[in-house]
């Protein structure tokens, strides 16, 4: 059974993704750790996880060849919406809630993964 062309971008997608938020998430674990405030962890990463997966998956995941200009333009759109929307959920669950921080960001890190991907296919890449 042959894998699609979906299916094979969602498999690196999730390769660069995994990969990303793992490395992010446990600097994230080791930042709140030592004292620094939720927020402030989650958004010094989330720019630096932006950075880093821009090149592979305009490269590997889309192999977009289209200008880049347009499509980083596009891809920091497309994750600034997404940082807004992972801000706005821990103010409202750990701030006003009061659930554990720990397990609302690794539940908006897979919500954001399947969110970010539909945006990179059908807008950022779109026609790659």
């Amino acid at each position: 059974m042959a894998i699609t062309l979906v299916q094979q971008q969602f498999i690196r997608y999730s390769v660069v993704g995994l990969a990303s938020n793992l490395l992010c998430y446990l600097v994230y674990l080791g930042l709140t750790k030592l004292g620094m405030n939720p927020k402030l962890a989650m958004s010094l990463l989330y720019a630096l996880g932006v950075m880093q997966t821009f090149v592979f998956n305009k490269r590997w995941t889309f192999e977009h060849a289209g200008p880049r200009r347009t499509v980083f333009y596009r891809y920091c759109t497309a994750y600034g919406l997404g940082y807004l929307f992972n801000l706005a959920v821990l103010y409202l669950t750990v701030d006003l809630l009061g659930y554990p921080h720990q397990l609302i960001q690794g539940i908006m890190i897979l919500t954001l993964a399947m969110m970010l991907f539909l945006a990179q296919k059908f807008w950022v890449f779109r026609g790659a």
